[in-house]
């Protein structure tokens, strides 16, 4: 029953992308994000700035956490860890199923992708600009 599914996560808005990749991986499926770093979280820029910059205040002792995460493939699959259900068994294994990917890896570049991103018109922000401002 297993199979892959590879997504291409160019233009893609980054909630419906977790969404989906969450469901997948509850249904028993391999799925690989390639592109992570070009998702887009939609909403002004500004304020999506404002949010992840006091998220990263507030974490508590280095020691302990929480880590939050400041790459583009980890803030991706840790919003997927917030639509599982990953303090049990079955959402622990299905986040195991996930793999995020920032570019494109050799292993995954003829093969058939599914593509769920096209172009949006208004605000949004790239995961990659968001690193680069959060840094």
């Amino acid at each position: 029953m297993e199979k892959e599914i590879i997504i291409d996560g160019k233009n893609a808005t980054m909630g419906r992308l977790a969404g989906y990749a969450a469901k997948q991986a509850l249904l028993g499926n391999n799925v690989v994000i390639v592109n992570s770093e070009e998702v887009i979280i939609t909403g002004n820029k500004k304020d999506i700035v404002e949010g992840y910059k006091t998220l990263l205040k507030k974490g508590g002792s280095s020691m302990r956490g929480p880590k939050i995460p400041r790459n583009a493939e980890r803030i991706l699959k840790r919003t997927i860890r917030g639509m599982l259900p990953h303090k049990q068994g079955r959402g622990a294994d299905a986040l195991k199923r996930v793999m995020c990917y920032d570019k494109m890896p050799e292993k995954y570049v003829n093969s058939k992708k599914v593509i769920t991103g096209k172009e949006k018109t208004g605000k949004s922000i790239t995961l990659k600009e968001l690193v680069s401002l959060i840094k």
